[in-house]
């Protein structure tokens, strides 16, 4: 006999447990204003609302915000920096950004560390792999292709995925390639 465990039902939130909700997760994960409203959200379908008036999600964030728990721009910076060291592109850091529901003038900062890294990214992707520089031997026409979609896929432009793939272990100390 498997084993159920009864859960009791929840009881629909009102504006003080609306906002002990928004506090417990800011405090438990960086994030961003547009994931903690679709947290809430969320809470808000899953028990109901019982509060006065409608629930105000968006004046809640704003609070978040204005307190400083959530800085958009902040969480954009550290998001493209780990993707950076992890040999993720500028492309890749974009659509997680955008994922994140990070705007445009939040993230600026960060897709200019993305840009600015674009050549470390491309290489420590390459070592991570093991192709390009890295590869322990060179490799035929079909593995050639899939580590050139790999390269793709982590979100590096096709001119600098050709430049490190190409590239030989010599090749390594030099400037024009680092």
């Amino acid at each position: 006999m498997a084993y159920t465990r009864d859960r009791k039902a929840r009881p629909p939130l009102d504006r003080d447990s609306l906002e002990r909700l928004a506090i417990a997760y800011v405090g438990r994960y960086a994030t961003t204003r547009a994931k903690l409203n679709a947290y809430l959200l969320r809470k808000l379908k899953e028990r109901g609302w019982s509060g006065e008036g409608p629930a105000e999600t968006d004046a809640l964030c704003d609070k978040c915000v204005r307190l400083g728990f959530i800085d958009d721009a902040a969480f954009a910076a550290a998001r493209a920096t780990a993707l950076g060291r992890r040999g993720y592109g500028a492309r890749r850091v974009d659509i997680a950004l955008r994922a994140a529901g990070v705007g445009e003038a939040d993230g600026s900062e960060a897709r200019a560390i993305a840009d600015d890294g674009a050549l470390a990214a491309a290489m420590r992707f390459a070592e991570r792999k093991r192709i390009g520089p890295y590869a322990s031997a060179p490799p035929d026409d079909a593995a050639r292709r899939r580590q050139f979609a790999a390269m793709m896929r982590a979100g590096h432009p096709y001119d600098l995925v050709r430049k490190v793939l190409r590239a030989s272990p010599d090749e390594l100390e030099d400037e024009d390639l680092r």
